[in-house]
């Protein structure tokens, strides 16, 4: 009986990178699968449960960032092709417009 394995990766294109509201998207996502969904910032590591909200947030990983994931279990292939269009969608998130993170001011 083997178990089930998959790897890959995703940069993270979205404006503020893997914080707040992309972070509850993200471990929501990987909690929905039964396989042990990890990430990391680089490909040897460290990983992180991608089910922990804190450990997430912990990674601070801004925008340019290839996340890497790895998973084990009956749907690991699954939960890895899913995290990585979660991110390749930008979270669901709109681009903000063009200009939009400098405020008029004065």
């Amino acid at each position: 009986m083997s178990q089930e394995e998959a790897r890959g990766a995703a940069l993270l294109v979205n404006p503020i990178g893997l914080h707040a509201r992309p972070s509850v998207k993200f471990t929501q996502l990987a909690k929905t699968f039964a396989a042990q969904v990890e990430f990391a910032l680089a490909g040897d590591g460290p990983w992180i449960d991608a089910k922990s909200p804190v450990k997430v947030m912990r990674a601070k990983a801004p925008r340019g960032t290839t996340l890497h994931f790895r998973a084990s279990g009956p749907d690991a292939q699954a939960a890895v092709a899913a995290m990585v269009a979660l991110i390749e969608r930008r979270f669901d998130e709109a681009e903000p417009p063009a200009g939009s993170s400098a405020e008029a001011g004065a």
